[in-house]
């Protein structure tokens, strides 16, 4: 997985930002008992400074249990979207606001 990336300068952000990152790095094989999403393209972007996105690529398949399990990861209050990739493959994306906490 990526680190922070570069457009963020606020120190406290990109602390928040790295810490869910080492979460989902520690955790995701313990909430990915298929091995749908470990070892997936993974990217991290912040938008218009207001989100923060985490999108799999190339994820075969998903379930709700998974969804969960990420989202427990992350640790705050996020959104889910599952979008076709290609006609065999599913993008998966995470969308956390950065609002204060």
């Amino acid at each position: 997985m990526s680190d922070v990336p570069d457009t963020v300068t606020d120190p406290a952000l990109r602390a928040r930002l790295n810490e869910i990152q080492q979460r989902l790095r520690h955790g995701l094989a313990r909430v990915d008992v298929h091995h749908r999403l470990t070892g997936k393209p993974v990217s991290f972007r912040v938008i218009s400074g207001q989100t923060f996105e985490i999108v799999f690529k190339e994820v075969p398949s998903i379930d709700e249990a998974e969804v969960l399990g990420i989202k427990h990861l992350i640790g705050e209050k996020c959104y889910c979207h599952v979008f076709p990739q290609t006609a065999e493959t599913l993008g998966v994306r995470f969308v956390l606001p950065l609002t204060r906490r």
